[in-house]
């Protein structure tokens, strides 16, 4: 049944006809950067100096409508996709059948493959005791031709804005009720607990490490703006749970990170509980080979990897791709109603390592002729990676081998929605575009799972003529669903 967008788009004009009034507009900014402010909803700037120096998160300054049915599909769906999620990490050799051909082009992918390769005997040997901790998220978007719900990808390296989104959530309630909205449309704002289930499935994984005192060590970028959707994270940690958090980069740790022959890694004289990566996931955080040493550490101890490299890479496009061809997932999930629910919110994905494929050579076809309807991905995250229109075409021409380290994917058409967002203090209205995200927890001892389940949302909105969406990048805005 196709999306009723304009019976969404009438919900939500009724609050933002509210803000047609100038002096409307300018009190509910004005209030907005203030609640930010003081409740920490904040990023940091763009500079070397003051060090502490903020600004409010790029924000809507109304939630966006979205399907309430939809909604809790795809909260529904999280415990089925960490399922899946798991097994392909547990999987080596599909991971390495799977990813070899992007890695022949692809040199970040390689390096992954490598040390999972490398570490795949100590890996083995403690397969009954290794301690797993996944912080996953899924992101989707509504595609108004058919009225579904479609994966975009799903993140399990450096998952971001679970703090900050949860906070989104609160800062809307009190803008709702600043608009005079009542109990109803308050309730349509659903509970937003990403920020405690985060910091909960950390402390869970620090006590099922069992050494008094063990520390988490987060793995951060040097400059991070996000810094302080992190620290949110290690805040709620030390209250809920007493673990302290030690931050530390990469080049960090490749000179404080210590193995000993228990296979305790021991950062600054601690013992790391669980290694939680922030960072990692692009080329540019291993600066050289002292990089690289140090993730092969952390990869080589008895710590918990908030992800290990093979749950990094089995969040790659590639292997997003691989899914979805027929029997994949069902090999993975047993459970039919499992692989069912799973697959229901596909797009069309196609590999591009074989152009004589007939559905493949198709697929191609179809984008050459419509660059318009496609995304070509290639197996990076982050934000900016993605090729589009001409571009596209330009890549899909010029062919050669490298083709094959990039995904091509349907490109979903959300409906078109009327959004305020908020930056540095400036409201523009603008048509926009939304992306939700459905974040779940797992935490696992060996073959005894601890912790499994949903753990929160986000949503972020975007300018209709962006394609890009990422907020910490600059594209887009955290923003909430109200529900319809």
């Amino acid at each position: 049944m196709p999306l009723q967008a304009e019976v969404t788009a009438a919900e939500h004009m009724d609050l933002l006809q509210k803000l047609k009034d100038p002096q409307v507009l300018k009190d509910l900014t004005e209030d907005a950067v203030v609640w930010a402010t003081q409740h920490g909803l904040v990023m940091g700037l763009a500079t070397p100096t003051p060090a502490a120096a903020v600004v409010h998160a790029p924000l809507a300054l109304t939630p966006v409508p979205f399907p309430a049915g939809t909604f809790r599909e795809a909260e529904a769906a999280a415990g089925a996709f960490a399922a899946l999620v798991d097994a392909v990490a547990e999987d080596d050799a599909y991971l390495l059948a799977t990813l070899r051909p992007t890695a022949a082009h692809d040199d970040f992918v390689a390096r992954q493959l490598a040390l999972l390769e490398a570490t795949a005997g100590p890996r083995a040997a403690h397969r009954g005791s290794q301690g797993v901790l996944a912080h996953l998220r899924s992101d989707y978007m509504l595609h108004t031709p058919t009225g579904s719900l479609l994966q975009v990808e799903i993140n399990t390296i450096g998952v971001s804005f679970a703090c900050l989104g949860g906070l989104t959530a609160r800062l809307h309630g009190h803008l709702l009720g600043r608009l005079g909205a009542g109990a109803a449309e308050r309730a349509a704002l659903p509970p937003n607990d990403a920020l405690d289930q985060l910091a909960d499935a950390l402390g869970a994984a620090a006590q099922a490490y069992g050494v008094e005192g063990a520390v988490v060590v987060m793995v951060v970028q040097p400059g991070e703006r996000n810094l302080y959707d992190q620290q949110w994270a290690q805040t709620r940690l030390w209250e809920r749970h007493g673990v302290r958090t030690l931050r530390r980069t990469l080049s960090e740790l490749a000179r404080d990170a210590e193995l000993g022959a228990d296979r305790r890694l021991r950062v600054g004289g601690a013992v790391a509980a669980v290694v939680y990566f922030r960072a990692g996931y692009v080329p540019e955080d291993y600066s050289g080979e002292a990089e690289w040493a140090a993730r092969e550490r952390v990869e080589r101890s008895d710590a918990f990897k908030c992800p290990s490299v093979a749950y990094q890479l089995a969040g790659a496009k590639k292997v997003q791709q691989d899914l979805a061809r027929p029997g994949q997932v069902e090999r993975f999930l047993p459970d039919a109603a499992q692989a069912a629910l799973v697959r229901r919110f596909f797009a069309g994905l196609w590999g591009l390592e074989d152009l004589a494929d007939p559905d493949t050579a198709a697929a191609v076809g179809a984008a050459l002729r419509d660059p318009g309807a496609f995304v070509l991905k290639p197996q990076r995250e982050g934000g900016g990676h993605n090729l589009y229109g001409a571009e596209l075409r330009a890549r899909l021409e010029r062919g050669g081998p490298g083709l094959g380290a990039y995904v091509l994917m349907q490109r979903i058409l959300p409906p078109i929605n009327r959004s305020v967002m908020v930056r540095g203090g400036e409201a523009v209205e603008a048509d926009t575009l939304s992306e939700l995200g459905i974040f779940s927890v797992l935490v696992r001892r060996g073959g005894e799972v601890l912790v499994s389940r949903g753990a929160g949302h986000l949503v972020r909105t975007k300018a209709a003529e962006s394609d890009e969406g990422g907020v910490a990048a600059g594209y887009g805005v955290l923003d909430s669903p109200f529900l319809v």
